[in-house]
């Protein structure tokens, strides 16, 4: 096994696209205080015996509590805007309003295996919790994309200890993005997509706070692509194969915040990475899994048989959110384009089916310039 760990190419602000917002210090989901990202990436250009196709693909693990030796749960909620995928561990969320634990994304034949790695990894990383009280269950966040147009889906070449690995690897700090992790196989908008990252701070009852968002771009084909408001997929558009895709995969956002939101709120929160990934284009194809959580690492509540019957909740008004709502909006819209920047060009050999191209960098700059949309001072730090 071989992994990758891609050079870092311009972000969509170093490029000098007109987003929005004050970012973070990393422009990254890890902005939020408290959540780690890891990375487990599986690049073989060569089928291993008995296979026809070669191995891309890989592990995204998102932990909100970082550092904690026992699992602290986490108000959450979910909106699917279309079904085509799968995340589990949701009905709780819905009924439970939280989770315990990380969240990883994966490929979709790979869910299975990423649910029995994630839960062994928990009972062996909080085992003040689990191996001293084993009448607790574990229902971990376990989220897919499809990548088999470039990776040998059906091989299921991800393994416990790729699971473990990107775990293990969890940090705060810059994030990976591109063709990584669980982003490692995917295509979107026809280019090669990914992992894609970003984060606003907002000003709130006189405090700040941090939206971070995490995205797994697989989704949307050519013609419907959108950045900064020009339609640069109908002038990028050509004979190739590439430009050609029909719509067939799926996207995950996970936004995180450090904003005391009940679950109700957050439910609301993640409906709004609709909005986001329709900037970009999107409508939510047939044959796509849009899937979106969000979660708030405030109200550290101990676990639930460990609480008392009365829990202190801090909450804020329903009334002043629309900032909130429209960071999140711009977070998600900007985490897919810098999913798309840092991919690489991937596939073209003997062995595959396509070659899907990177977008390039210098076409999107002179469409946007040619629209009035590139930021005047040009390329940004």
């Amino acid at each position: 096994m071989t992994t990758k760990t891609n050079t870092r190419k311009l972000r969509g602000r170093q490029l000098g696209l007109p987003f929005t917002g004050r970012t973070g210090a990393n422009n990254a989901i890890t902005d939020v205080a408290g959540v780690g990202v890891g990375f487990q990436t599986i690049i073989e250009n060569e089928p291993r015996p008995g296979r026809r196709r070669p191995t891309r693909t890989g592990v995204t693990a998102i932990l909100p509590h970082m550092g904690s030796e026992t699992p602290v749960p986490v108000y959450a909620g979910v909106h699917r805007f279309n079904g085509n995928g799968e995340m589990t561990g949701t009905h709780w969320i819905e009924d439970g309003g939280y989770f315990l634990g990380p969240v990883v994304i994966t490929n979709t034949h790979g869910v299975g295996m990423a649910h029995h790695a994630t839960i062994k990894w928990m009972i062996d990383h909080y085992a003040s919790t689990y191996q001293t009280d084993d009448f607790l269950w574990i229902m971990p966040v376990i989220a897919e994309t499809y990548d088999g147009a470039l990776n040998d889906i059906n091989g299921m070449h991800v393994s416990e200890a790729d699971v473990r690995a990107a775990l293990d690897n969890v940090a705060a700090g810059p994030v990976q993005e591109g063709s990584c992790g669980g982003g490692t196989g995917m295509i979107t908008y026809g280019f090669k997509g990914g992992t894609g990252t970003s984060s606003r701070v907002v000003e709130f009852d006189g405090r700040s706070y941090t939206i971070g968002t995490l995205v797994q771009a697989n989704h949307g084909q050519r013609d419907w692509l959108t950045i900064a408001g020009v339609p640069v997929g109908k002038h990028m558009r050509d004979g190739t194969p590439q430009s050609q895709l029909q719509e067939r995969g799926s996207i995950i956002v996970v936004i995180a915040t450090d904003l005391p939101l009940a679950p109700h709120q957050l439910k609301r929160l993640a409906r709004r990475a609709a909005i986001g990934i329709g900037r970009n284009g999107t409508p939510g194809g047939n044959n796509s899994g849009d899937i979106f959580l969000a979660f708030s690492t405030a109200n550290a509540h101990p676990m639930a048989h460990k609480a008392s019957g009365h829990l202190p909740l801090q909450i804020v008004n329903d009334e002043p959110l629309d900032p909130i709502y429209m960071a999140a909006v711009d977070s998600v819209e900007e985490a897919v384009v810098n999913a798309m920047l840092a991919a690489d060009d991937m596939g073209g050999t003997p062995h595959d089916r396509f070659l899907i191209r990177a977008i390039s960098h210098d076409r999107l700059a002179e469409l946007v310039q040619q629209y009035g949309r590139m930021e005047p001072e040009g390329i940004q730090s």
